[in-house]
């Protein structure tokens, strides 16, 4: 018999399938050829690394307060804010960027 996994020489889950050899997303569908060769891979012993390893995590974590600016400031009608400051000769702009790194520090 052939050994139809020999093909794989790496797998990684994703949420719907698995990242096979670093570039080909499978489905999790036993009707799809290559998912049999997967599911056939795990079952001769292999175990598909997880989908993000402790250091891509760490990396999504520690750019938390950027998500959360990032969100604060989309919510900002900036443009608006910096016309207004100089007509009225005001910095509610500055004041609201400010807060926001404030709230949201590195």
């Amino acid at each position: 018999m052939e050994n139809t996994t020999a093909w794989i020489t790496s797998c990684k889950l994703q949420n719907s399938g698995w990242l096979v050899n670093g570039n080909m997303g499978v489905p999790n569908d036993p009707a799809n050829r290559d998912c049999a060769d997967v599911l056939q891979w795990i079952a001769e012993g292999n175990t598909p690394a997880s989908e993000f390893t402790d250091a891509e995590i760490a990396a999504y974590d520690s750019q938390a307060y950027s998500r959360q600016r990032q969100a604060a400031y989309a919510a900002l009608n900036q443009f608006e804010m910096q016309f207004d400051d100089a007509a009225n000769s005001t910095t509610t702009w500055v004041d609201a960027i400010n807060a926001i790194k404030q709230e949201f520090p590195k």
